[in-house]
Order: C-alpha cells, then sequence, then structure tokens
C-alpha cells in the first residue's frame, strides 16, 4: 500500500490494490455506492472513509461531449438551497452530494458522469466493471421482467439486444453506446447532427413526441432535434388503419399533415395511391373513436364537404377546423373535432374495433339509455307519465305540476321541490320529474374510467368525487373505482351550456385562465367561457343550484346574480354579517329582504337529508340525521353542543346525540348503506 493525497479528506489516506482482507461493509464517500473488496480503493487509516479509484481521480472540470453548452463541475454538495437534494438527469435518482453540477441545471452523480463520457469517448476499455448483459443467455433476468426495462439512449425495450446495466438500474443497449457522436444525414442537411443529452427536453422534428429525457441527435443553432429510434425509419410502413401502405420521403420541406391537419417538416409518408402526406405519428391514427366529448363514435375522415356538418368549430377547444384537412366526425349529429384535440389525452378516448362501429356490440352508448321508470302505470292525453312505479322506491308515485308549497326537497339531487315532480301518496317522498326519468345506467363524460358505465344507486352516503359534497341522495356509482357521482353533477356535459347569469351560451374549456364572474377566483384550469364576451364561470358556480333553503330563513333563498343596490351598507351576509363583494353572486330572499355568501347558505352538510335513518355505528338503536336549531344538547363523544349536522336516537326515552362529524370516518368518504325512512 501506498500513501496517496487525502482529497479533502482530514487524514491520509492509502491506495488499496486489493482488499481481500477487509471483513466488513465498505461504501465510498463520494458516489456512495460499496466498495468492492477487489476493486482498487483508497482508504482512511484512522476512520472509515473510502473512495474508489475512479471517485477519487475523478476531474474537478469535464466538457462534456454529450453536453457542450458548459463545463460539469464537481461540487461536494448541490448548489441549492440548504437541505435541498437534486435529481441525476442520467438515472433520475437523488443526488445527496458530490455531484457534477452545470449552470443551466444540469446534475449528475459521479458516476453517471462518468460512464456517459466514457460511452462518448468510447473508452470502452473503461467499462469493465460494467455489466455487459446478452439477453439469449442472461440469467439475471427473465423476458417478462427485462420487459419493463427501456434503454436510455433509444427508449427501446431491452430484449432486442446486448446492453450495459448500472448498478443504479440504468440501462443503455450495446448498439445505443457505440453510436457515433456526429453524423450526417438526409433530414437535416445544414449541418452535422451531434449527439447530446437531451436537457433541452426537445420535441422530435419526426414524431412530434418529447421525452422526459436520454439521446437525442440536434442541432443547436437551428433547435432541431431527432430521437434515435427516429432516424431509422423504416422506408415503407403498413398499418391496419389504411388500406395502403405509406412509402418514407426524406426532405425537408414543410408540408401540412392531411391526416390531422398540422404543419410538418422534414420527414414525411406518402400514400400515393390516396395522394395524401401524412407524419409518421399518424400513419397509425385510430380510425374510430370513442371520445368523452360526444355520446357517439367518431370517425376519422381526411375530408369533408360543407353539407356534411353544421358547425365547422372542434367540439373541445371550440375554434375552427379546416373541413379539408383531417379530423374526426360524427355523421349523426353532423359535429366535427381537430385530431390533435380528440387524442391529446389517452384518457379522453378509447379505440373502438371496426365490428363495433356502428355501436351496436358496445354495451351502453351515452346516446342509449334505459330508463330508469321500471313501470308506467298511468298517462295522461299527451303521453305523459302521470302515474309510475320508480324502482328506487317501493310505493306508486304521483306527477304534480305545481311546486310543493311546504319545505321539501327531491330525494334524487336533494334541491328543493321546484318544477315538475312526483311524490308519494303514502310518506314524505319527493322526486323531480328529471330525476325519476334519468337511466339507471350512464356513461359520465368526466369520469376517468371512460369505458364503464355507471350505476344509478341510493340508500348509502357518499361523497361526489367532482364536486366533493357529502350527499345521501341519489348517485351514479362506478364498479370499477367505487366513485360516486350526485346528480347535480351528472347533468353537467361539455356540450354548449346556458346560465341565467349570463346572456350568451357558455362553452367549455379545458384550460381557462380567467377570473370566474360568480365568485371572483382565478379559474386555473377548466371551466365555462363565453367568447363573444369573455364571462367565465368556474365549475363549482356553473352547479350552483338556483334555489336553495337555508335554516336562518323559512323562505327559499333564490340564487341571485347581481346586485342592485348602490348603498354599501347593504353588502352584507345575513348568515356571517361579513361585507360581501357586491360583484359576485349570492343568495337572496325577496320576502325579507335578506342576502347571504354562497358559502355561508351551502354548508357542508347542505345534501345531506334530515330524518334520514342511520342504522351503521356502535349504538344498538337507529339513528336520524338532525340539525339543532332550538337547543344544543351536548354531543355523547366530545361534550360540545351539537349547533351541526348530528344523529340523534329515535327510540323514545334515549338521549343520545353525537355529531356527525365525531364518528364519521377519516376524510368522510366511506359509503354508509342505510334505509330511508319512507
Amino acid at each position: 500500500m501506498s500513501e496517496s493525497e487525502n482529497f479533502g479528506h482530514q487524514h491520509p489516506l492509502v491506495f488499496n490494490e486489493k482488499q481481500s482482507n477487509q471483513s466488513e461493509e465498505a461504501y465510498c464517500s463520494r458516489c456512495g455506492e460499496e466498495v468492492s473488496l477487489s476493486a482498487p480503493s483508497f482508504s482512511c487509516v484512522e476512520c472509515g472513509f473510502h473512495l474508489h479509484k475512479k471517485c477519487g481521480e475523478a476531474p474537478s472540470e469535464i466538457n462534456h461531449p454529450f453536453h457542450r453548452n458548459h463545463p460539469l463541475l464537481l461540487l461536494q454538495y448541490p448548489p441549492y438551497a440548504q437541505g435541498v437534494h437534486c435529481i441525476c438527469n442520467f438515472c433520475s435518482k437523488t443526488c445527496k452530494a458530490f455531484i457534477y453540477h452545470c449552470s443551466c441545471g444540469l446534475d449528475f452523480h459521479i458516476t453517471c458522469a462518468l460512464f456517459t463520457y466514457n460511452i462518448a469517448q468510447k473508452n470502452f476499455e473503461e467499462l469493465q466493471h460494467v455489466a455487459l448483459e446478452d439477453p439469449l443467455v442472461s440469467t439475471g433476468n427473465d423476458g417478462e421482467e427485462l420487459e419493463r426495462f427501456q434503454c436510455f439512449g433509444c427508449w427501446e425495450p431491452l430484449q432486442s439486444s446486448t446492453y450495459f446495466s448500472l448498478d443504479c438500474g440504468f440501462h443503455l443497449h450495446k448498439k445505443c453506446a457505440e453510436l457515433p457522436l456526429k453524423i450526417n444525414h438526409m433530414c437535416h442537411r445544414k449541418h452535422p447532427l451531434v449527439l447530446q443529452f437531451d436537457t433541452e427536453r426537445f420535441s422530435c422534428n419526426i414524431c412530434q413526441k418529447t421525452q422526459q429525457r436520454g439521446f437525442v441527435y440536434c442541432c443547436l443553432p437551428c433547435n432541431v432535434a431527432f430521437h434515435i429510434g427516429c432516424m431509422s425509419s423504416l422506408p415503407i410502413v403498413e398499418d391496419k388503419s389504411h388500406q395502403h401502405p405509406f412509402t418514407l420521403f426524406w426532405r425537408q420541406a414543410p408540408f401540412i399533415c392531411d391526416a390531422c391537419g398540422t404543419e410538418g417538416n422534414y420527414v414525411a409518408y406518402i400514400c400515393t395511391t390516396c395522394n395524401i402526406i401524412v407524419h409518421k405519428k399518424c400513419i397509425s391514427l385510430p380510425r374510430i373513436i370513442k371520445s368523452r366529448w360526444h355520446h357517439h363514435h367518431i370517425f376519422h375522415t381526411y375530408f369533408l364537404h360543407d353539407e356534411d356538418f353544421k358547425d365547422g368549430d372542434c367540439i373541445i377547444c371550440h375554434d375552427g377546423v379546416n373541413a379539408e384537412q383531417g379530423s374526426y366526425y360524427c355523421s349523426d349529429c353532423k359535429i366535427i373535432a381537430h385530431v390533435n384535440c380528440a387524442t391529446q389525452d389517452e384518457t379522453w378516448y378509447y379505440i373502438v374495433s371496426p365490428e363495433n362501429e356502428d355501436g351496436k356490440s358496445v354495451a351502453l352508448l351515452p346516446g342509449e339509455s334505459i330508463d330508469s321508470i321500471t313501470c308506467v302505470i298511468e298517462r295522461n292525453e299527451a303521453g305523459e307519465a302521470t302515474k309510475i312505479k320508480h324502482f328506487k322506491h317501493m310505493h306508486e308515485l304521483m306527477l304534480s305540476e305545481k311546486i310543493a308549497e311546504y319545505d321539501q326537497c327531491c330525494e334524487g339531487c336533494m334541491l328543493p321541490i321546484s318544477a315538475s315532480f312526483y311524490y308519494c301518496l303514502e310518506c314524505d317522498f319527493f322526486l323531480h320529474k328529471a330525476c325519476a326519468e334519468l337511466p339507471k345506467m350512464k356513461h359520465v363524460w368526466f369520469h376517468y374510467c371512460q369505458q364503464s358505465v355507471l350505476i344509478l344507486t341510493s340508500g348509502c352516503i357518499f361523497r361526489c368525487h367532482l364536486c366533493d359534497h357529502l350527499s345521501n341522495g341519489f348517485a351514479y356509482k362506478c364498479n370499477e373505482c367505487d366513485d360516486h357521482v350526485c346528480l347535480r353533477c351528472v347533468t353537467l356535459t361539455p356540450d354548449t351550456l346556458t346560465s341565467q347569469g349570463h346572456q350568451h351560451p357558455l362553452l367549455f374549456y379545458v384550460e381557462v385562465k380567467e377570473k370566474c364572474c360568480g365568485c371572483g377566483e382565478d379559474i386555473d384550469g377548466a371551466g365555462y367561457f363565453c367568447k363573444g364576451c369573455n364571462f367565465a364561470l368556474c365549475r363549482i358556480c356553473v352547479r350552483l343550484p338556483t334555489t336553495t333553503r337555508h335554516k336562518s330563513d323559512e323562505h327559499v333563498l333564490a340564487l341571485t346574480y347581481k346586485d342592485d343596490h348602490d348603498y354599501s351598507k347593504c353588502h352584507y351576509c345575513d348568515i356571517c354579517e361579513e361585507k360581501r363583494d357586491s360583484n359576485d353572486w349570492f343568495y337572496h330572499c325577496a320576502i325579507c329582504d335578506t342576502s347571504a355568501h354562497k358559502s355561508c347558505v351551502l354548508e357542508s352538510y347542505q345534501y345531506i337529508k334530515l330524518g334520514s335513518i342511520y342504522t351503521e355505528g356502535d349504538h344498538p338503536h337507529p339513528l336520524t340525521f338532525v340539525n339543532k336549531i332550538y337547543y344544543y344538547p351536548k354531543c355523547i363523544e366530545c361534550g360540545e353542543p351539537c349547533q351541526d349536522l348530528a344523529l340523534e336516537c329515535v327510540t323514545s326515552g334515549c338521549n343520545y346525540i353525537v355529531h356527525w362529524r365525531c364518528i364519521a370516518p377519516y376524510d368522510l368518504g366511506w359509503q354508509f348503506h342505510f334505509p330511508r325512512q319512507t
């Protein structure tokens, strides 16, 4: 053993060519990996400090061929706030100390920086410590496991060829490690293309996709980049979505893709039979899809005539679609959508096989329904059902044309009875006509289980996964994920919406960057928007009930969109007695001339029906939901007065009462089945 410099350590270090006599595990103080018993290393004679030879001799600065903009500097700690670690841009694992850092934000472990440097310099003799495995003879990974691993360079599975493998979980095909550092290619004739880290998150000019990391061939002066796999595109491609083969056309020339209607460059595929030119990615566009934005199947078409559609605006982004270029189209409804809008998000659609293209073999489409009225007993002269037997109630229901004169809410949507409704002659059961006519099964367009059918259910307390309100009304339940959607939310559609608070129709947009005209809050995401006058509503304000009740007023409160009072002292909430913004929507009682914030009126348990029976829990008797107004007995659990939603024992002589929040499960998200009081 010979003495060596201490590499910044306070004690002298000695160089160990072999450590066969070492008994305890040792780890490198720079890269954190285990120091092998046989590998050359440096060790401290006074403490447990060890360094791999390669880590100890790592240069303080590297001019990396895969990152030519700036040098990589070796730092002991990440140059960020204290305690903040960084992520290695190569292996995506945490870097805690001793990293190679670039001023543009690139960070590498020592091991990853040296490995890739040797790859770039073709110093393969320096990589003898790295495992070089052949999938055909390797016993360490079976085929199924290899399918999960991808090459860092080309992002293809490892199964196809021999690959390098680091202990940190990094893998690189041998063929990708041997790629030339600089090439001349037909797709870009002006400059040579250089193999680089994709630190700029370039979008490939051939496939238009962006990878999170990896290698790309790029021309930095022209700001163009190409994925490794795209550089070796097949000259002829056949796909079942088109009846003829496509031929590769290497030519740097702008073109408009006939399949999606957007511009392309550098490479195209041509069908000479159909006289069309398309992007590489558009060769395999699905011919038929079921989109969440429309209730029928929509078909890909290369062009349409003016008489084929009603409105030339895309049903998703609401901008115009050039009918002479590719689009998705429904011939029944004569609607149209941009190809890139319809396929923008994989959760927005699913591919329909050709044998199901007429929709007959699909279990249930949103345009189809099974009537929830299981038995119509009587009809009037106009054919309207006046007496029914609803499948969610034990007694017959009668149709009434007038609004109820007493305090009742609909058992379905839990909103005050209004408009036409059904009522039970034997018990206090009321159901809006619109709620009674909802289908038993329904596709809900915003639900992420796109191919699932939601089933109408009742008799449970649930939390709507869209509006987050608790309710014990009717709900649509997904049998795949168990999510519930309340009837107030399920009626929302991506189609044109009308609101009493605005004179023009509103359109649904995935991204809205405006202030909500209902609550004044910023909308940073999906919402409804009027193209004509920049009027916007968030998804909460769109669903606000037009009428509701509150314990502070004996009358029905109406949603009001404008405060006509000029006197500032009128702009106060009569519930919380705090100031109101006169520009925000509020609830108002015209009889009492009282006004209140929306949030004060719509309490946390607004949609829990008082008087419903609850039989879960440890109490031996049935409990009923109550909201104490006139006196406040103490909760049996917390001892505080029951001023909020509570459960009270219905058995005479039992004074048990408990806050709902005291016995509800964490996040109030579990479902509890209970019989209704009918």
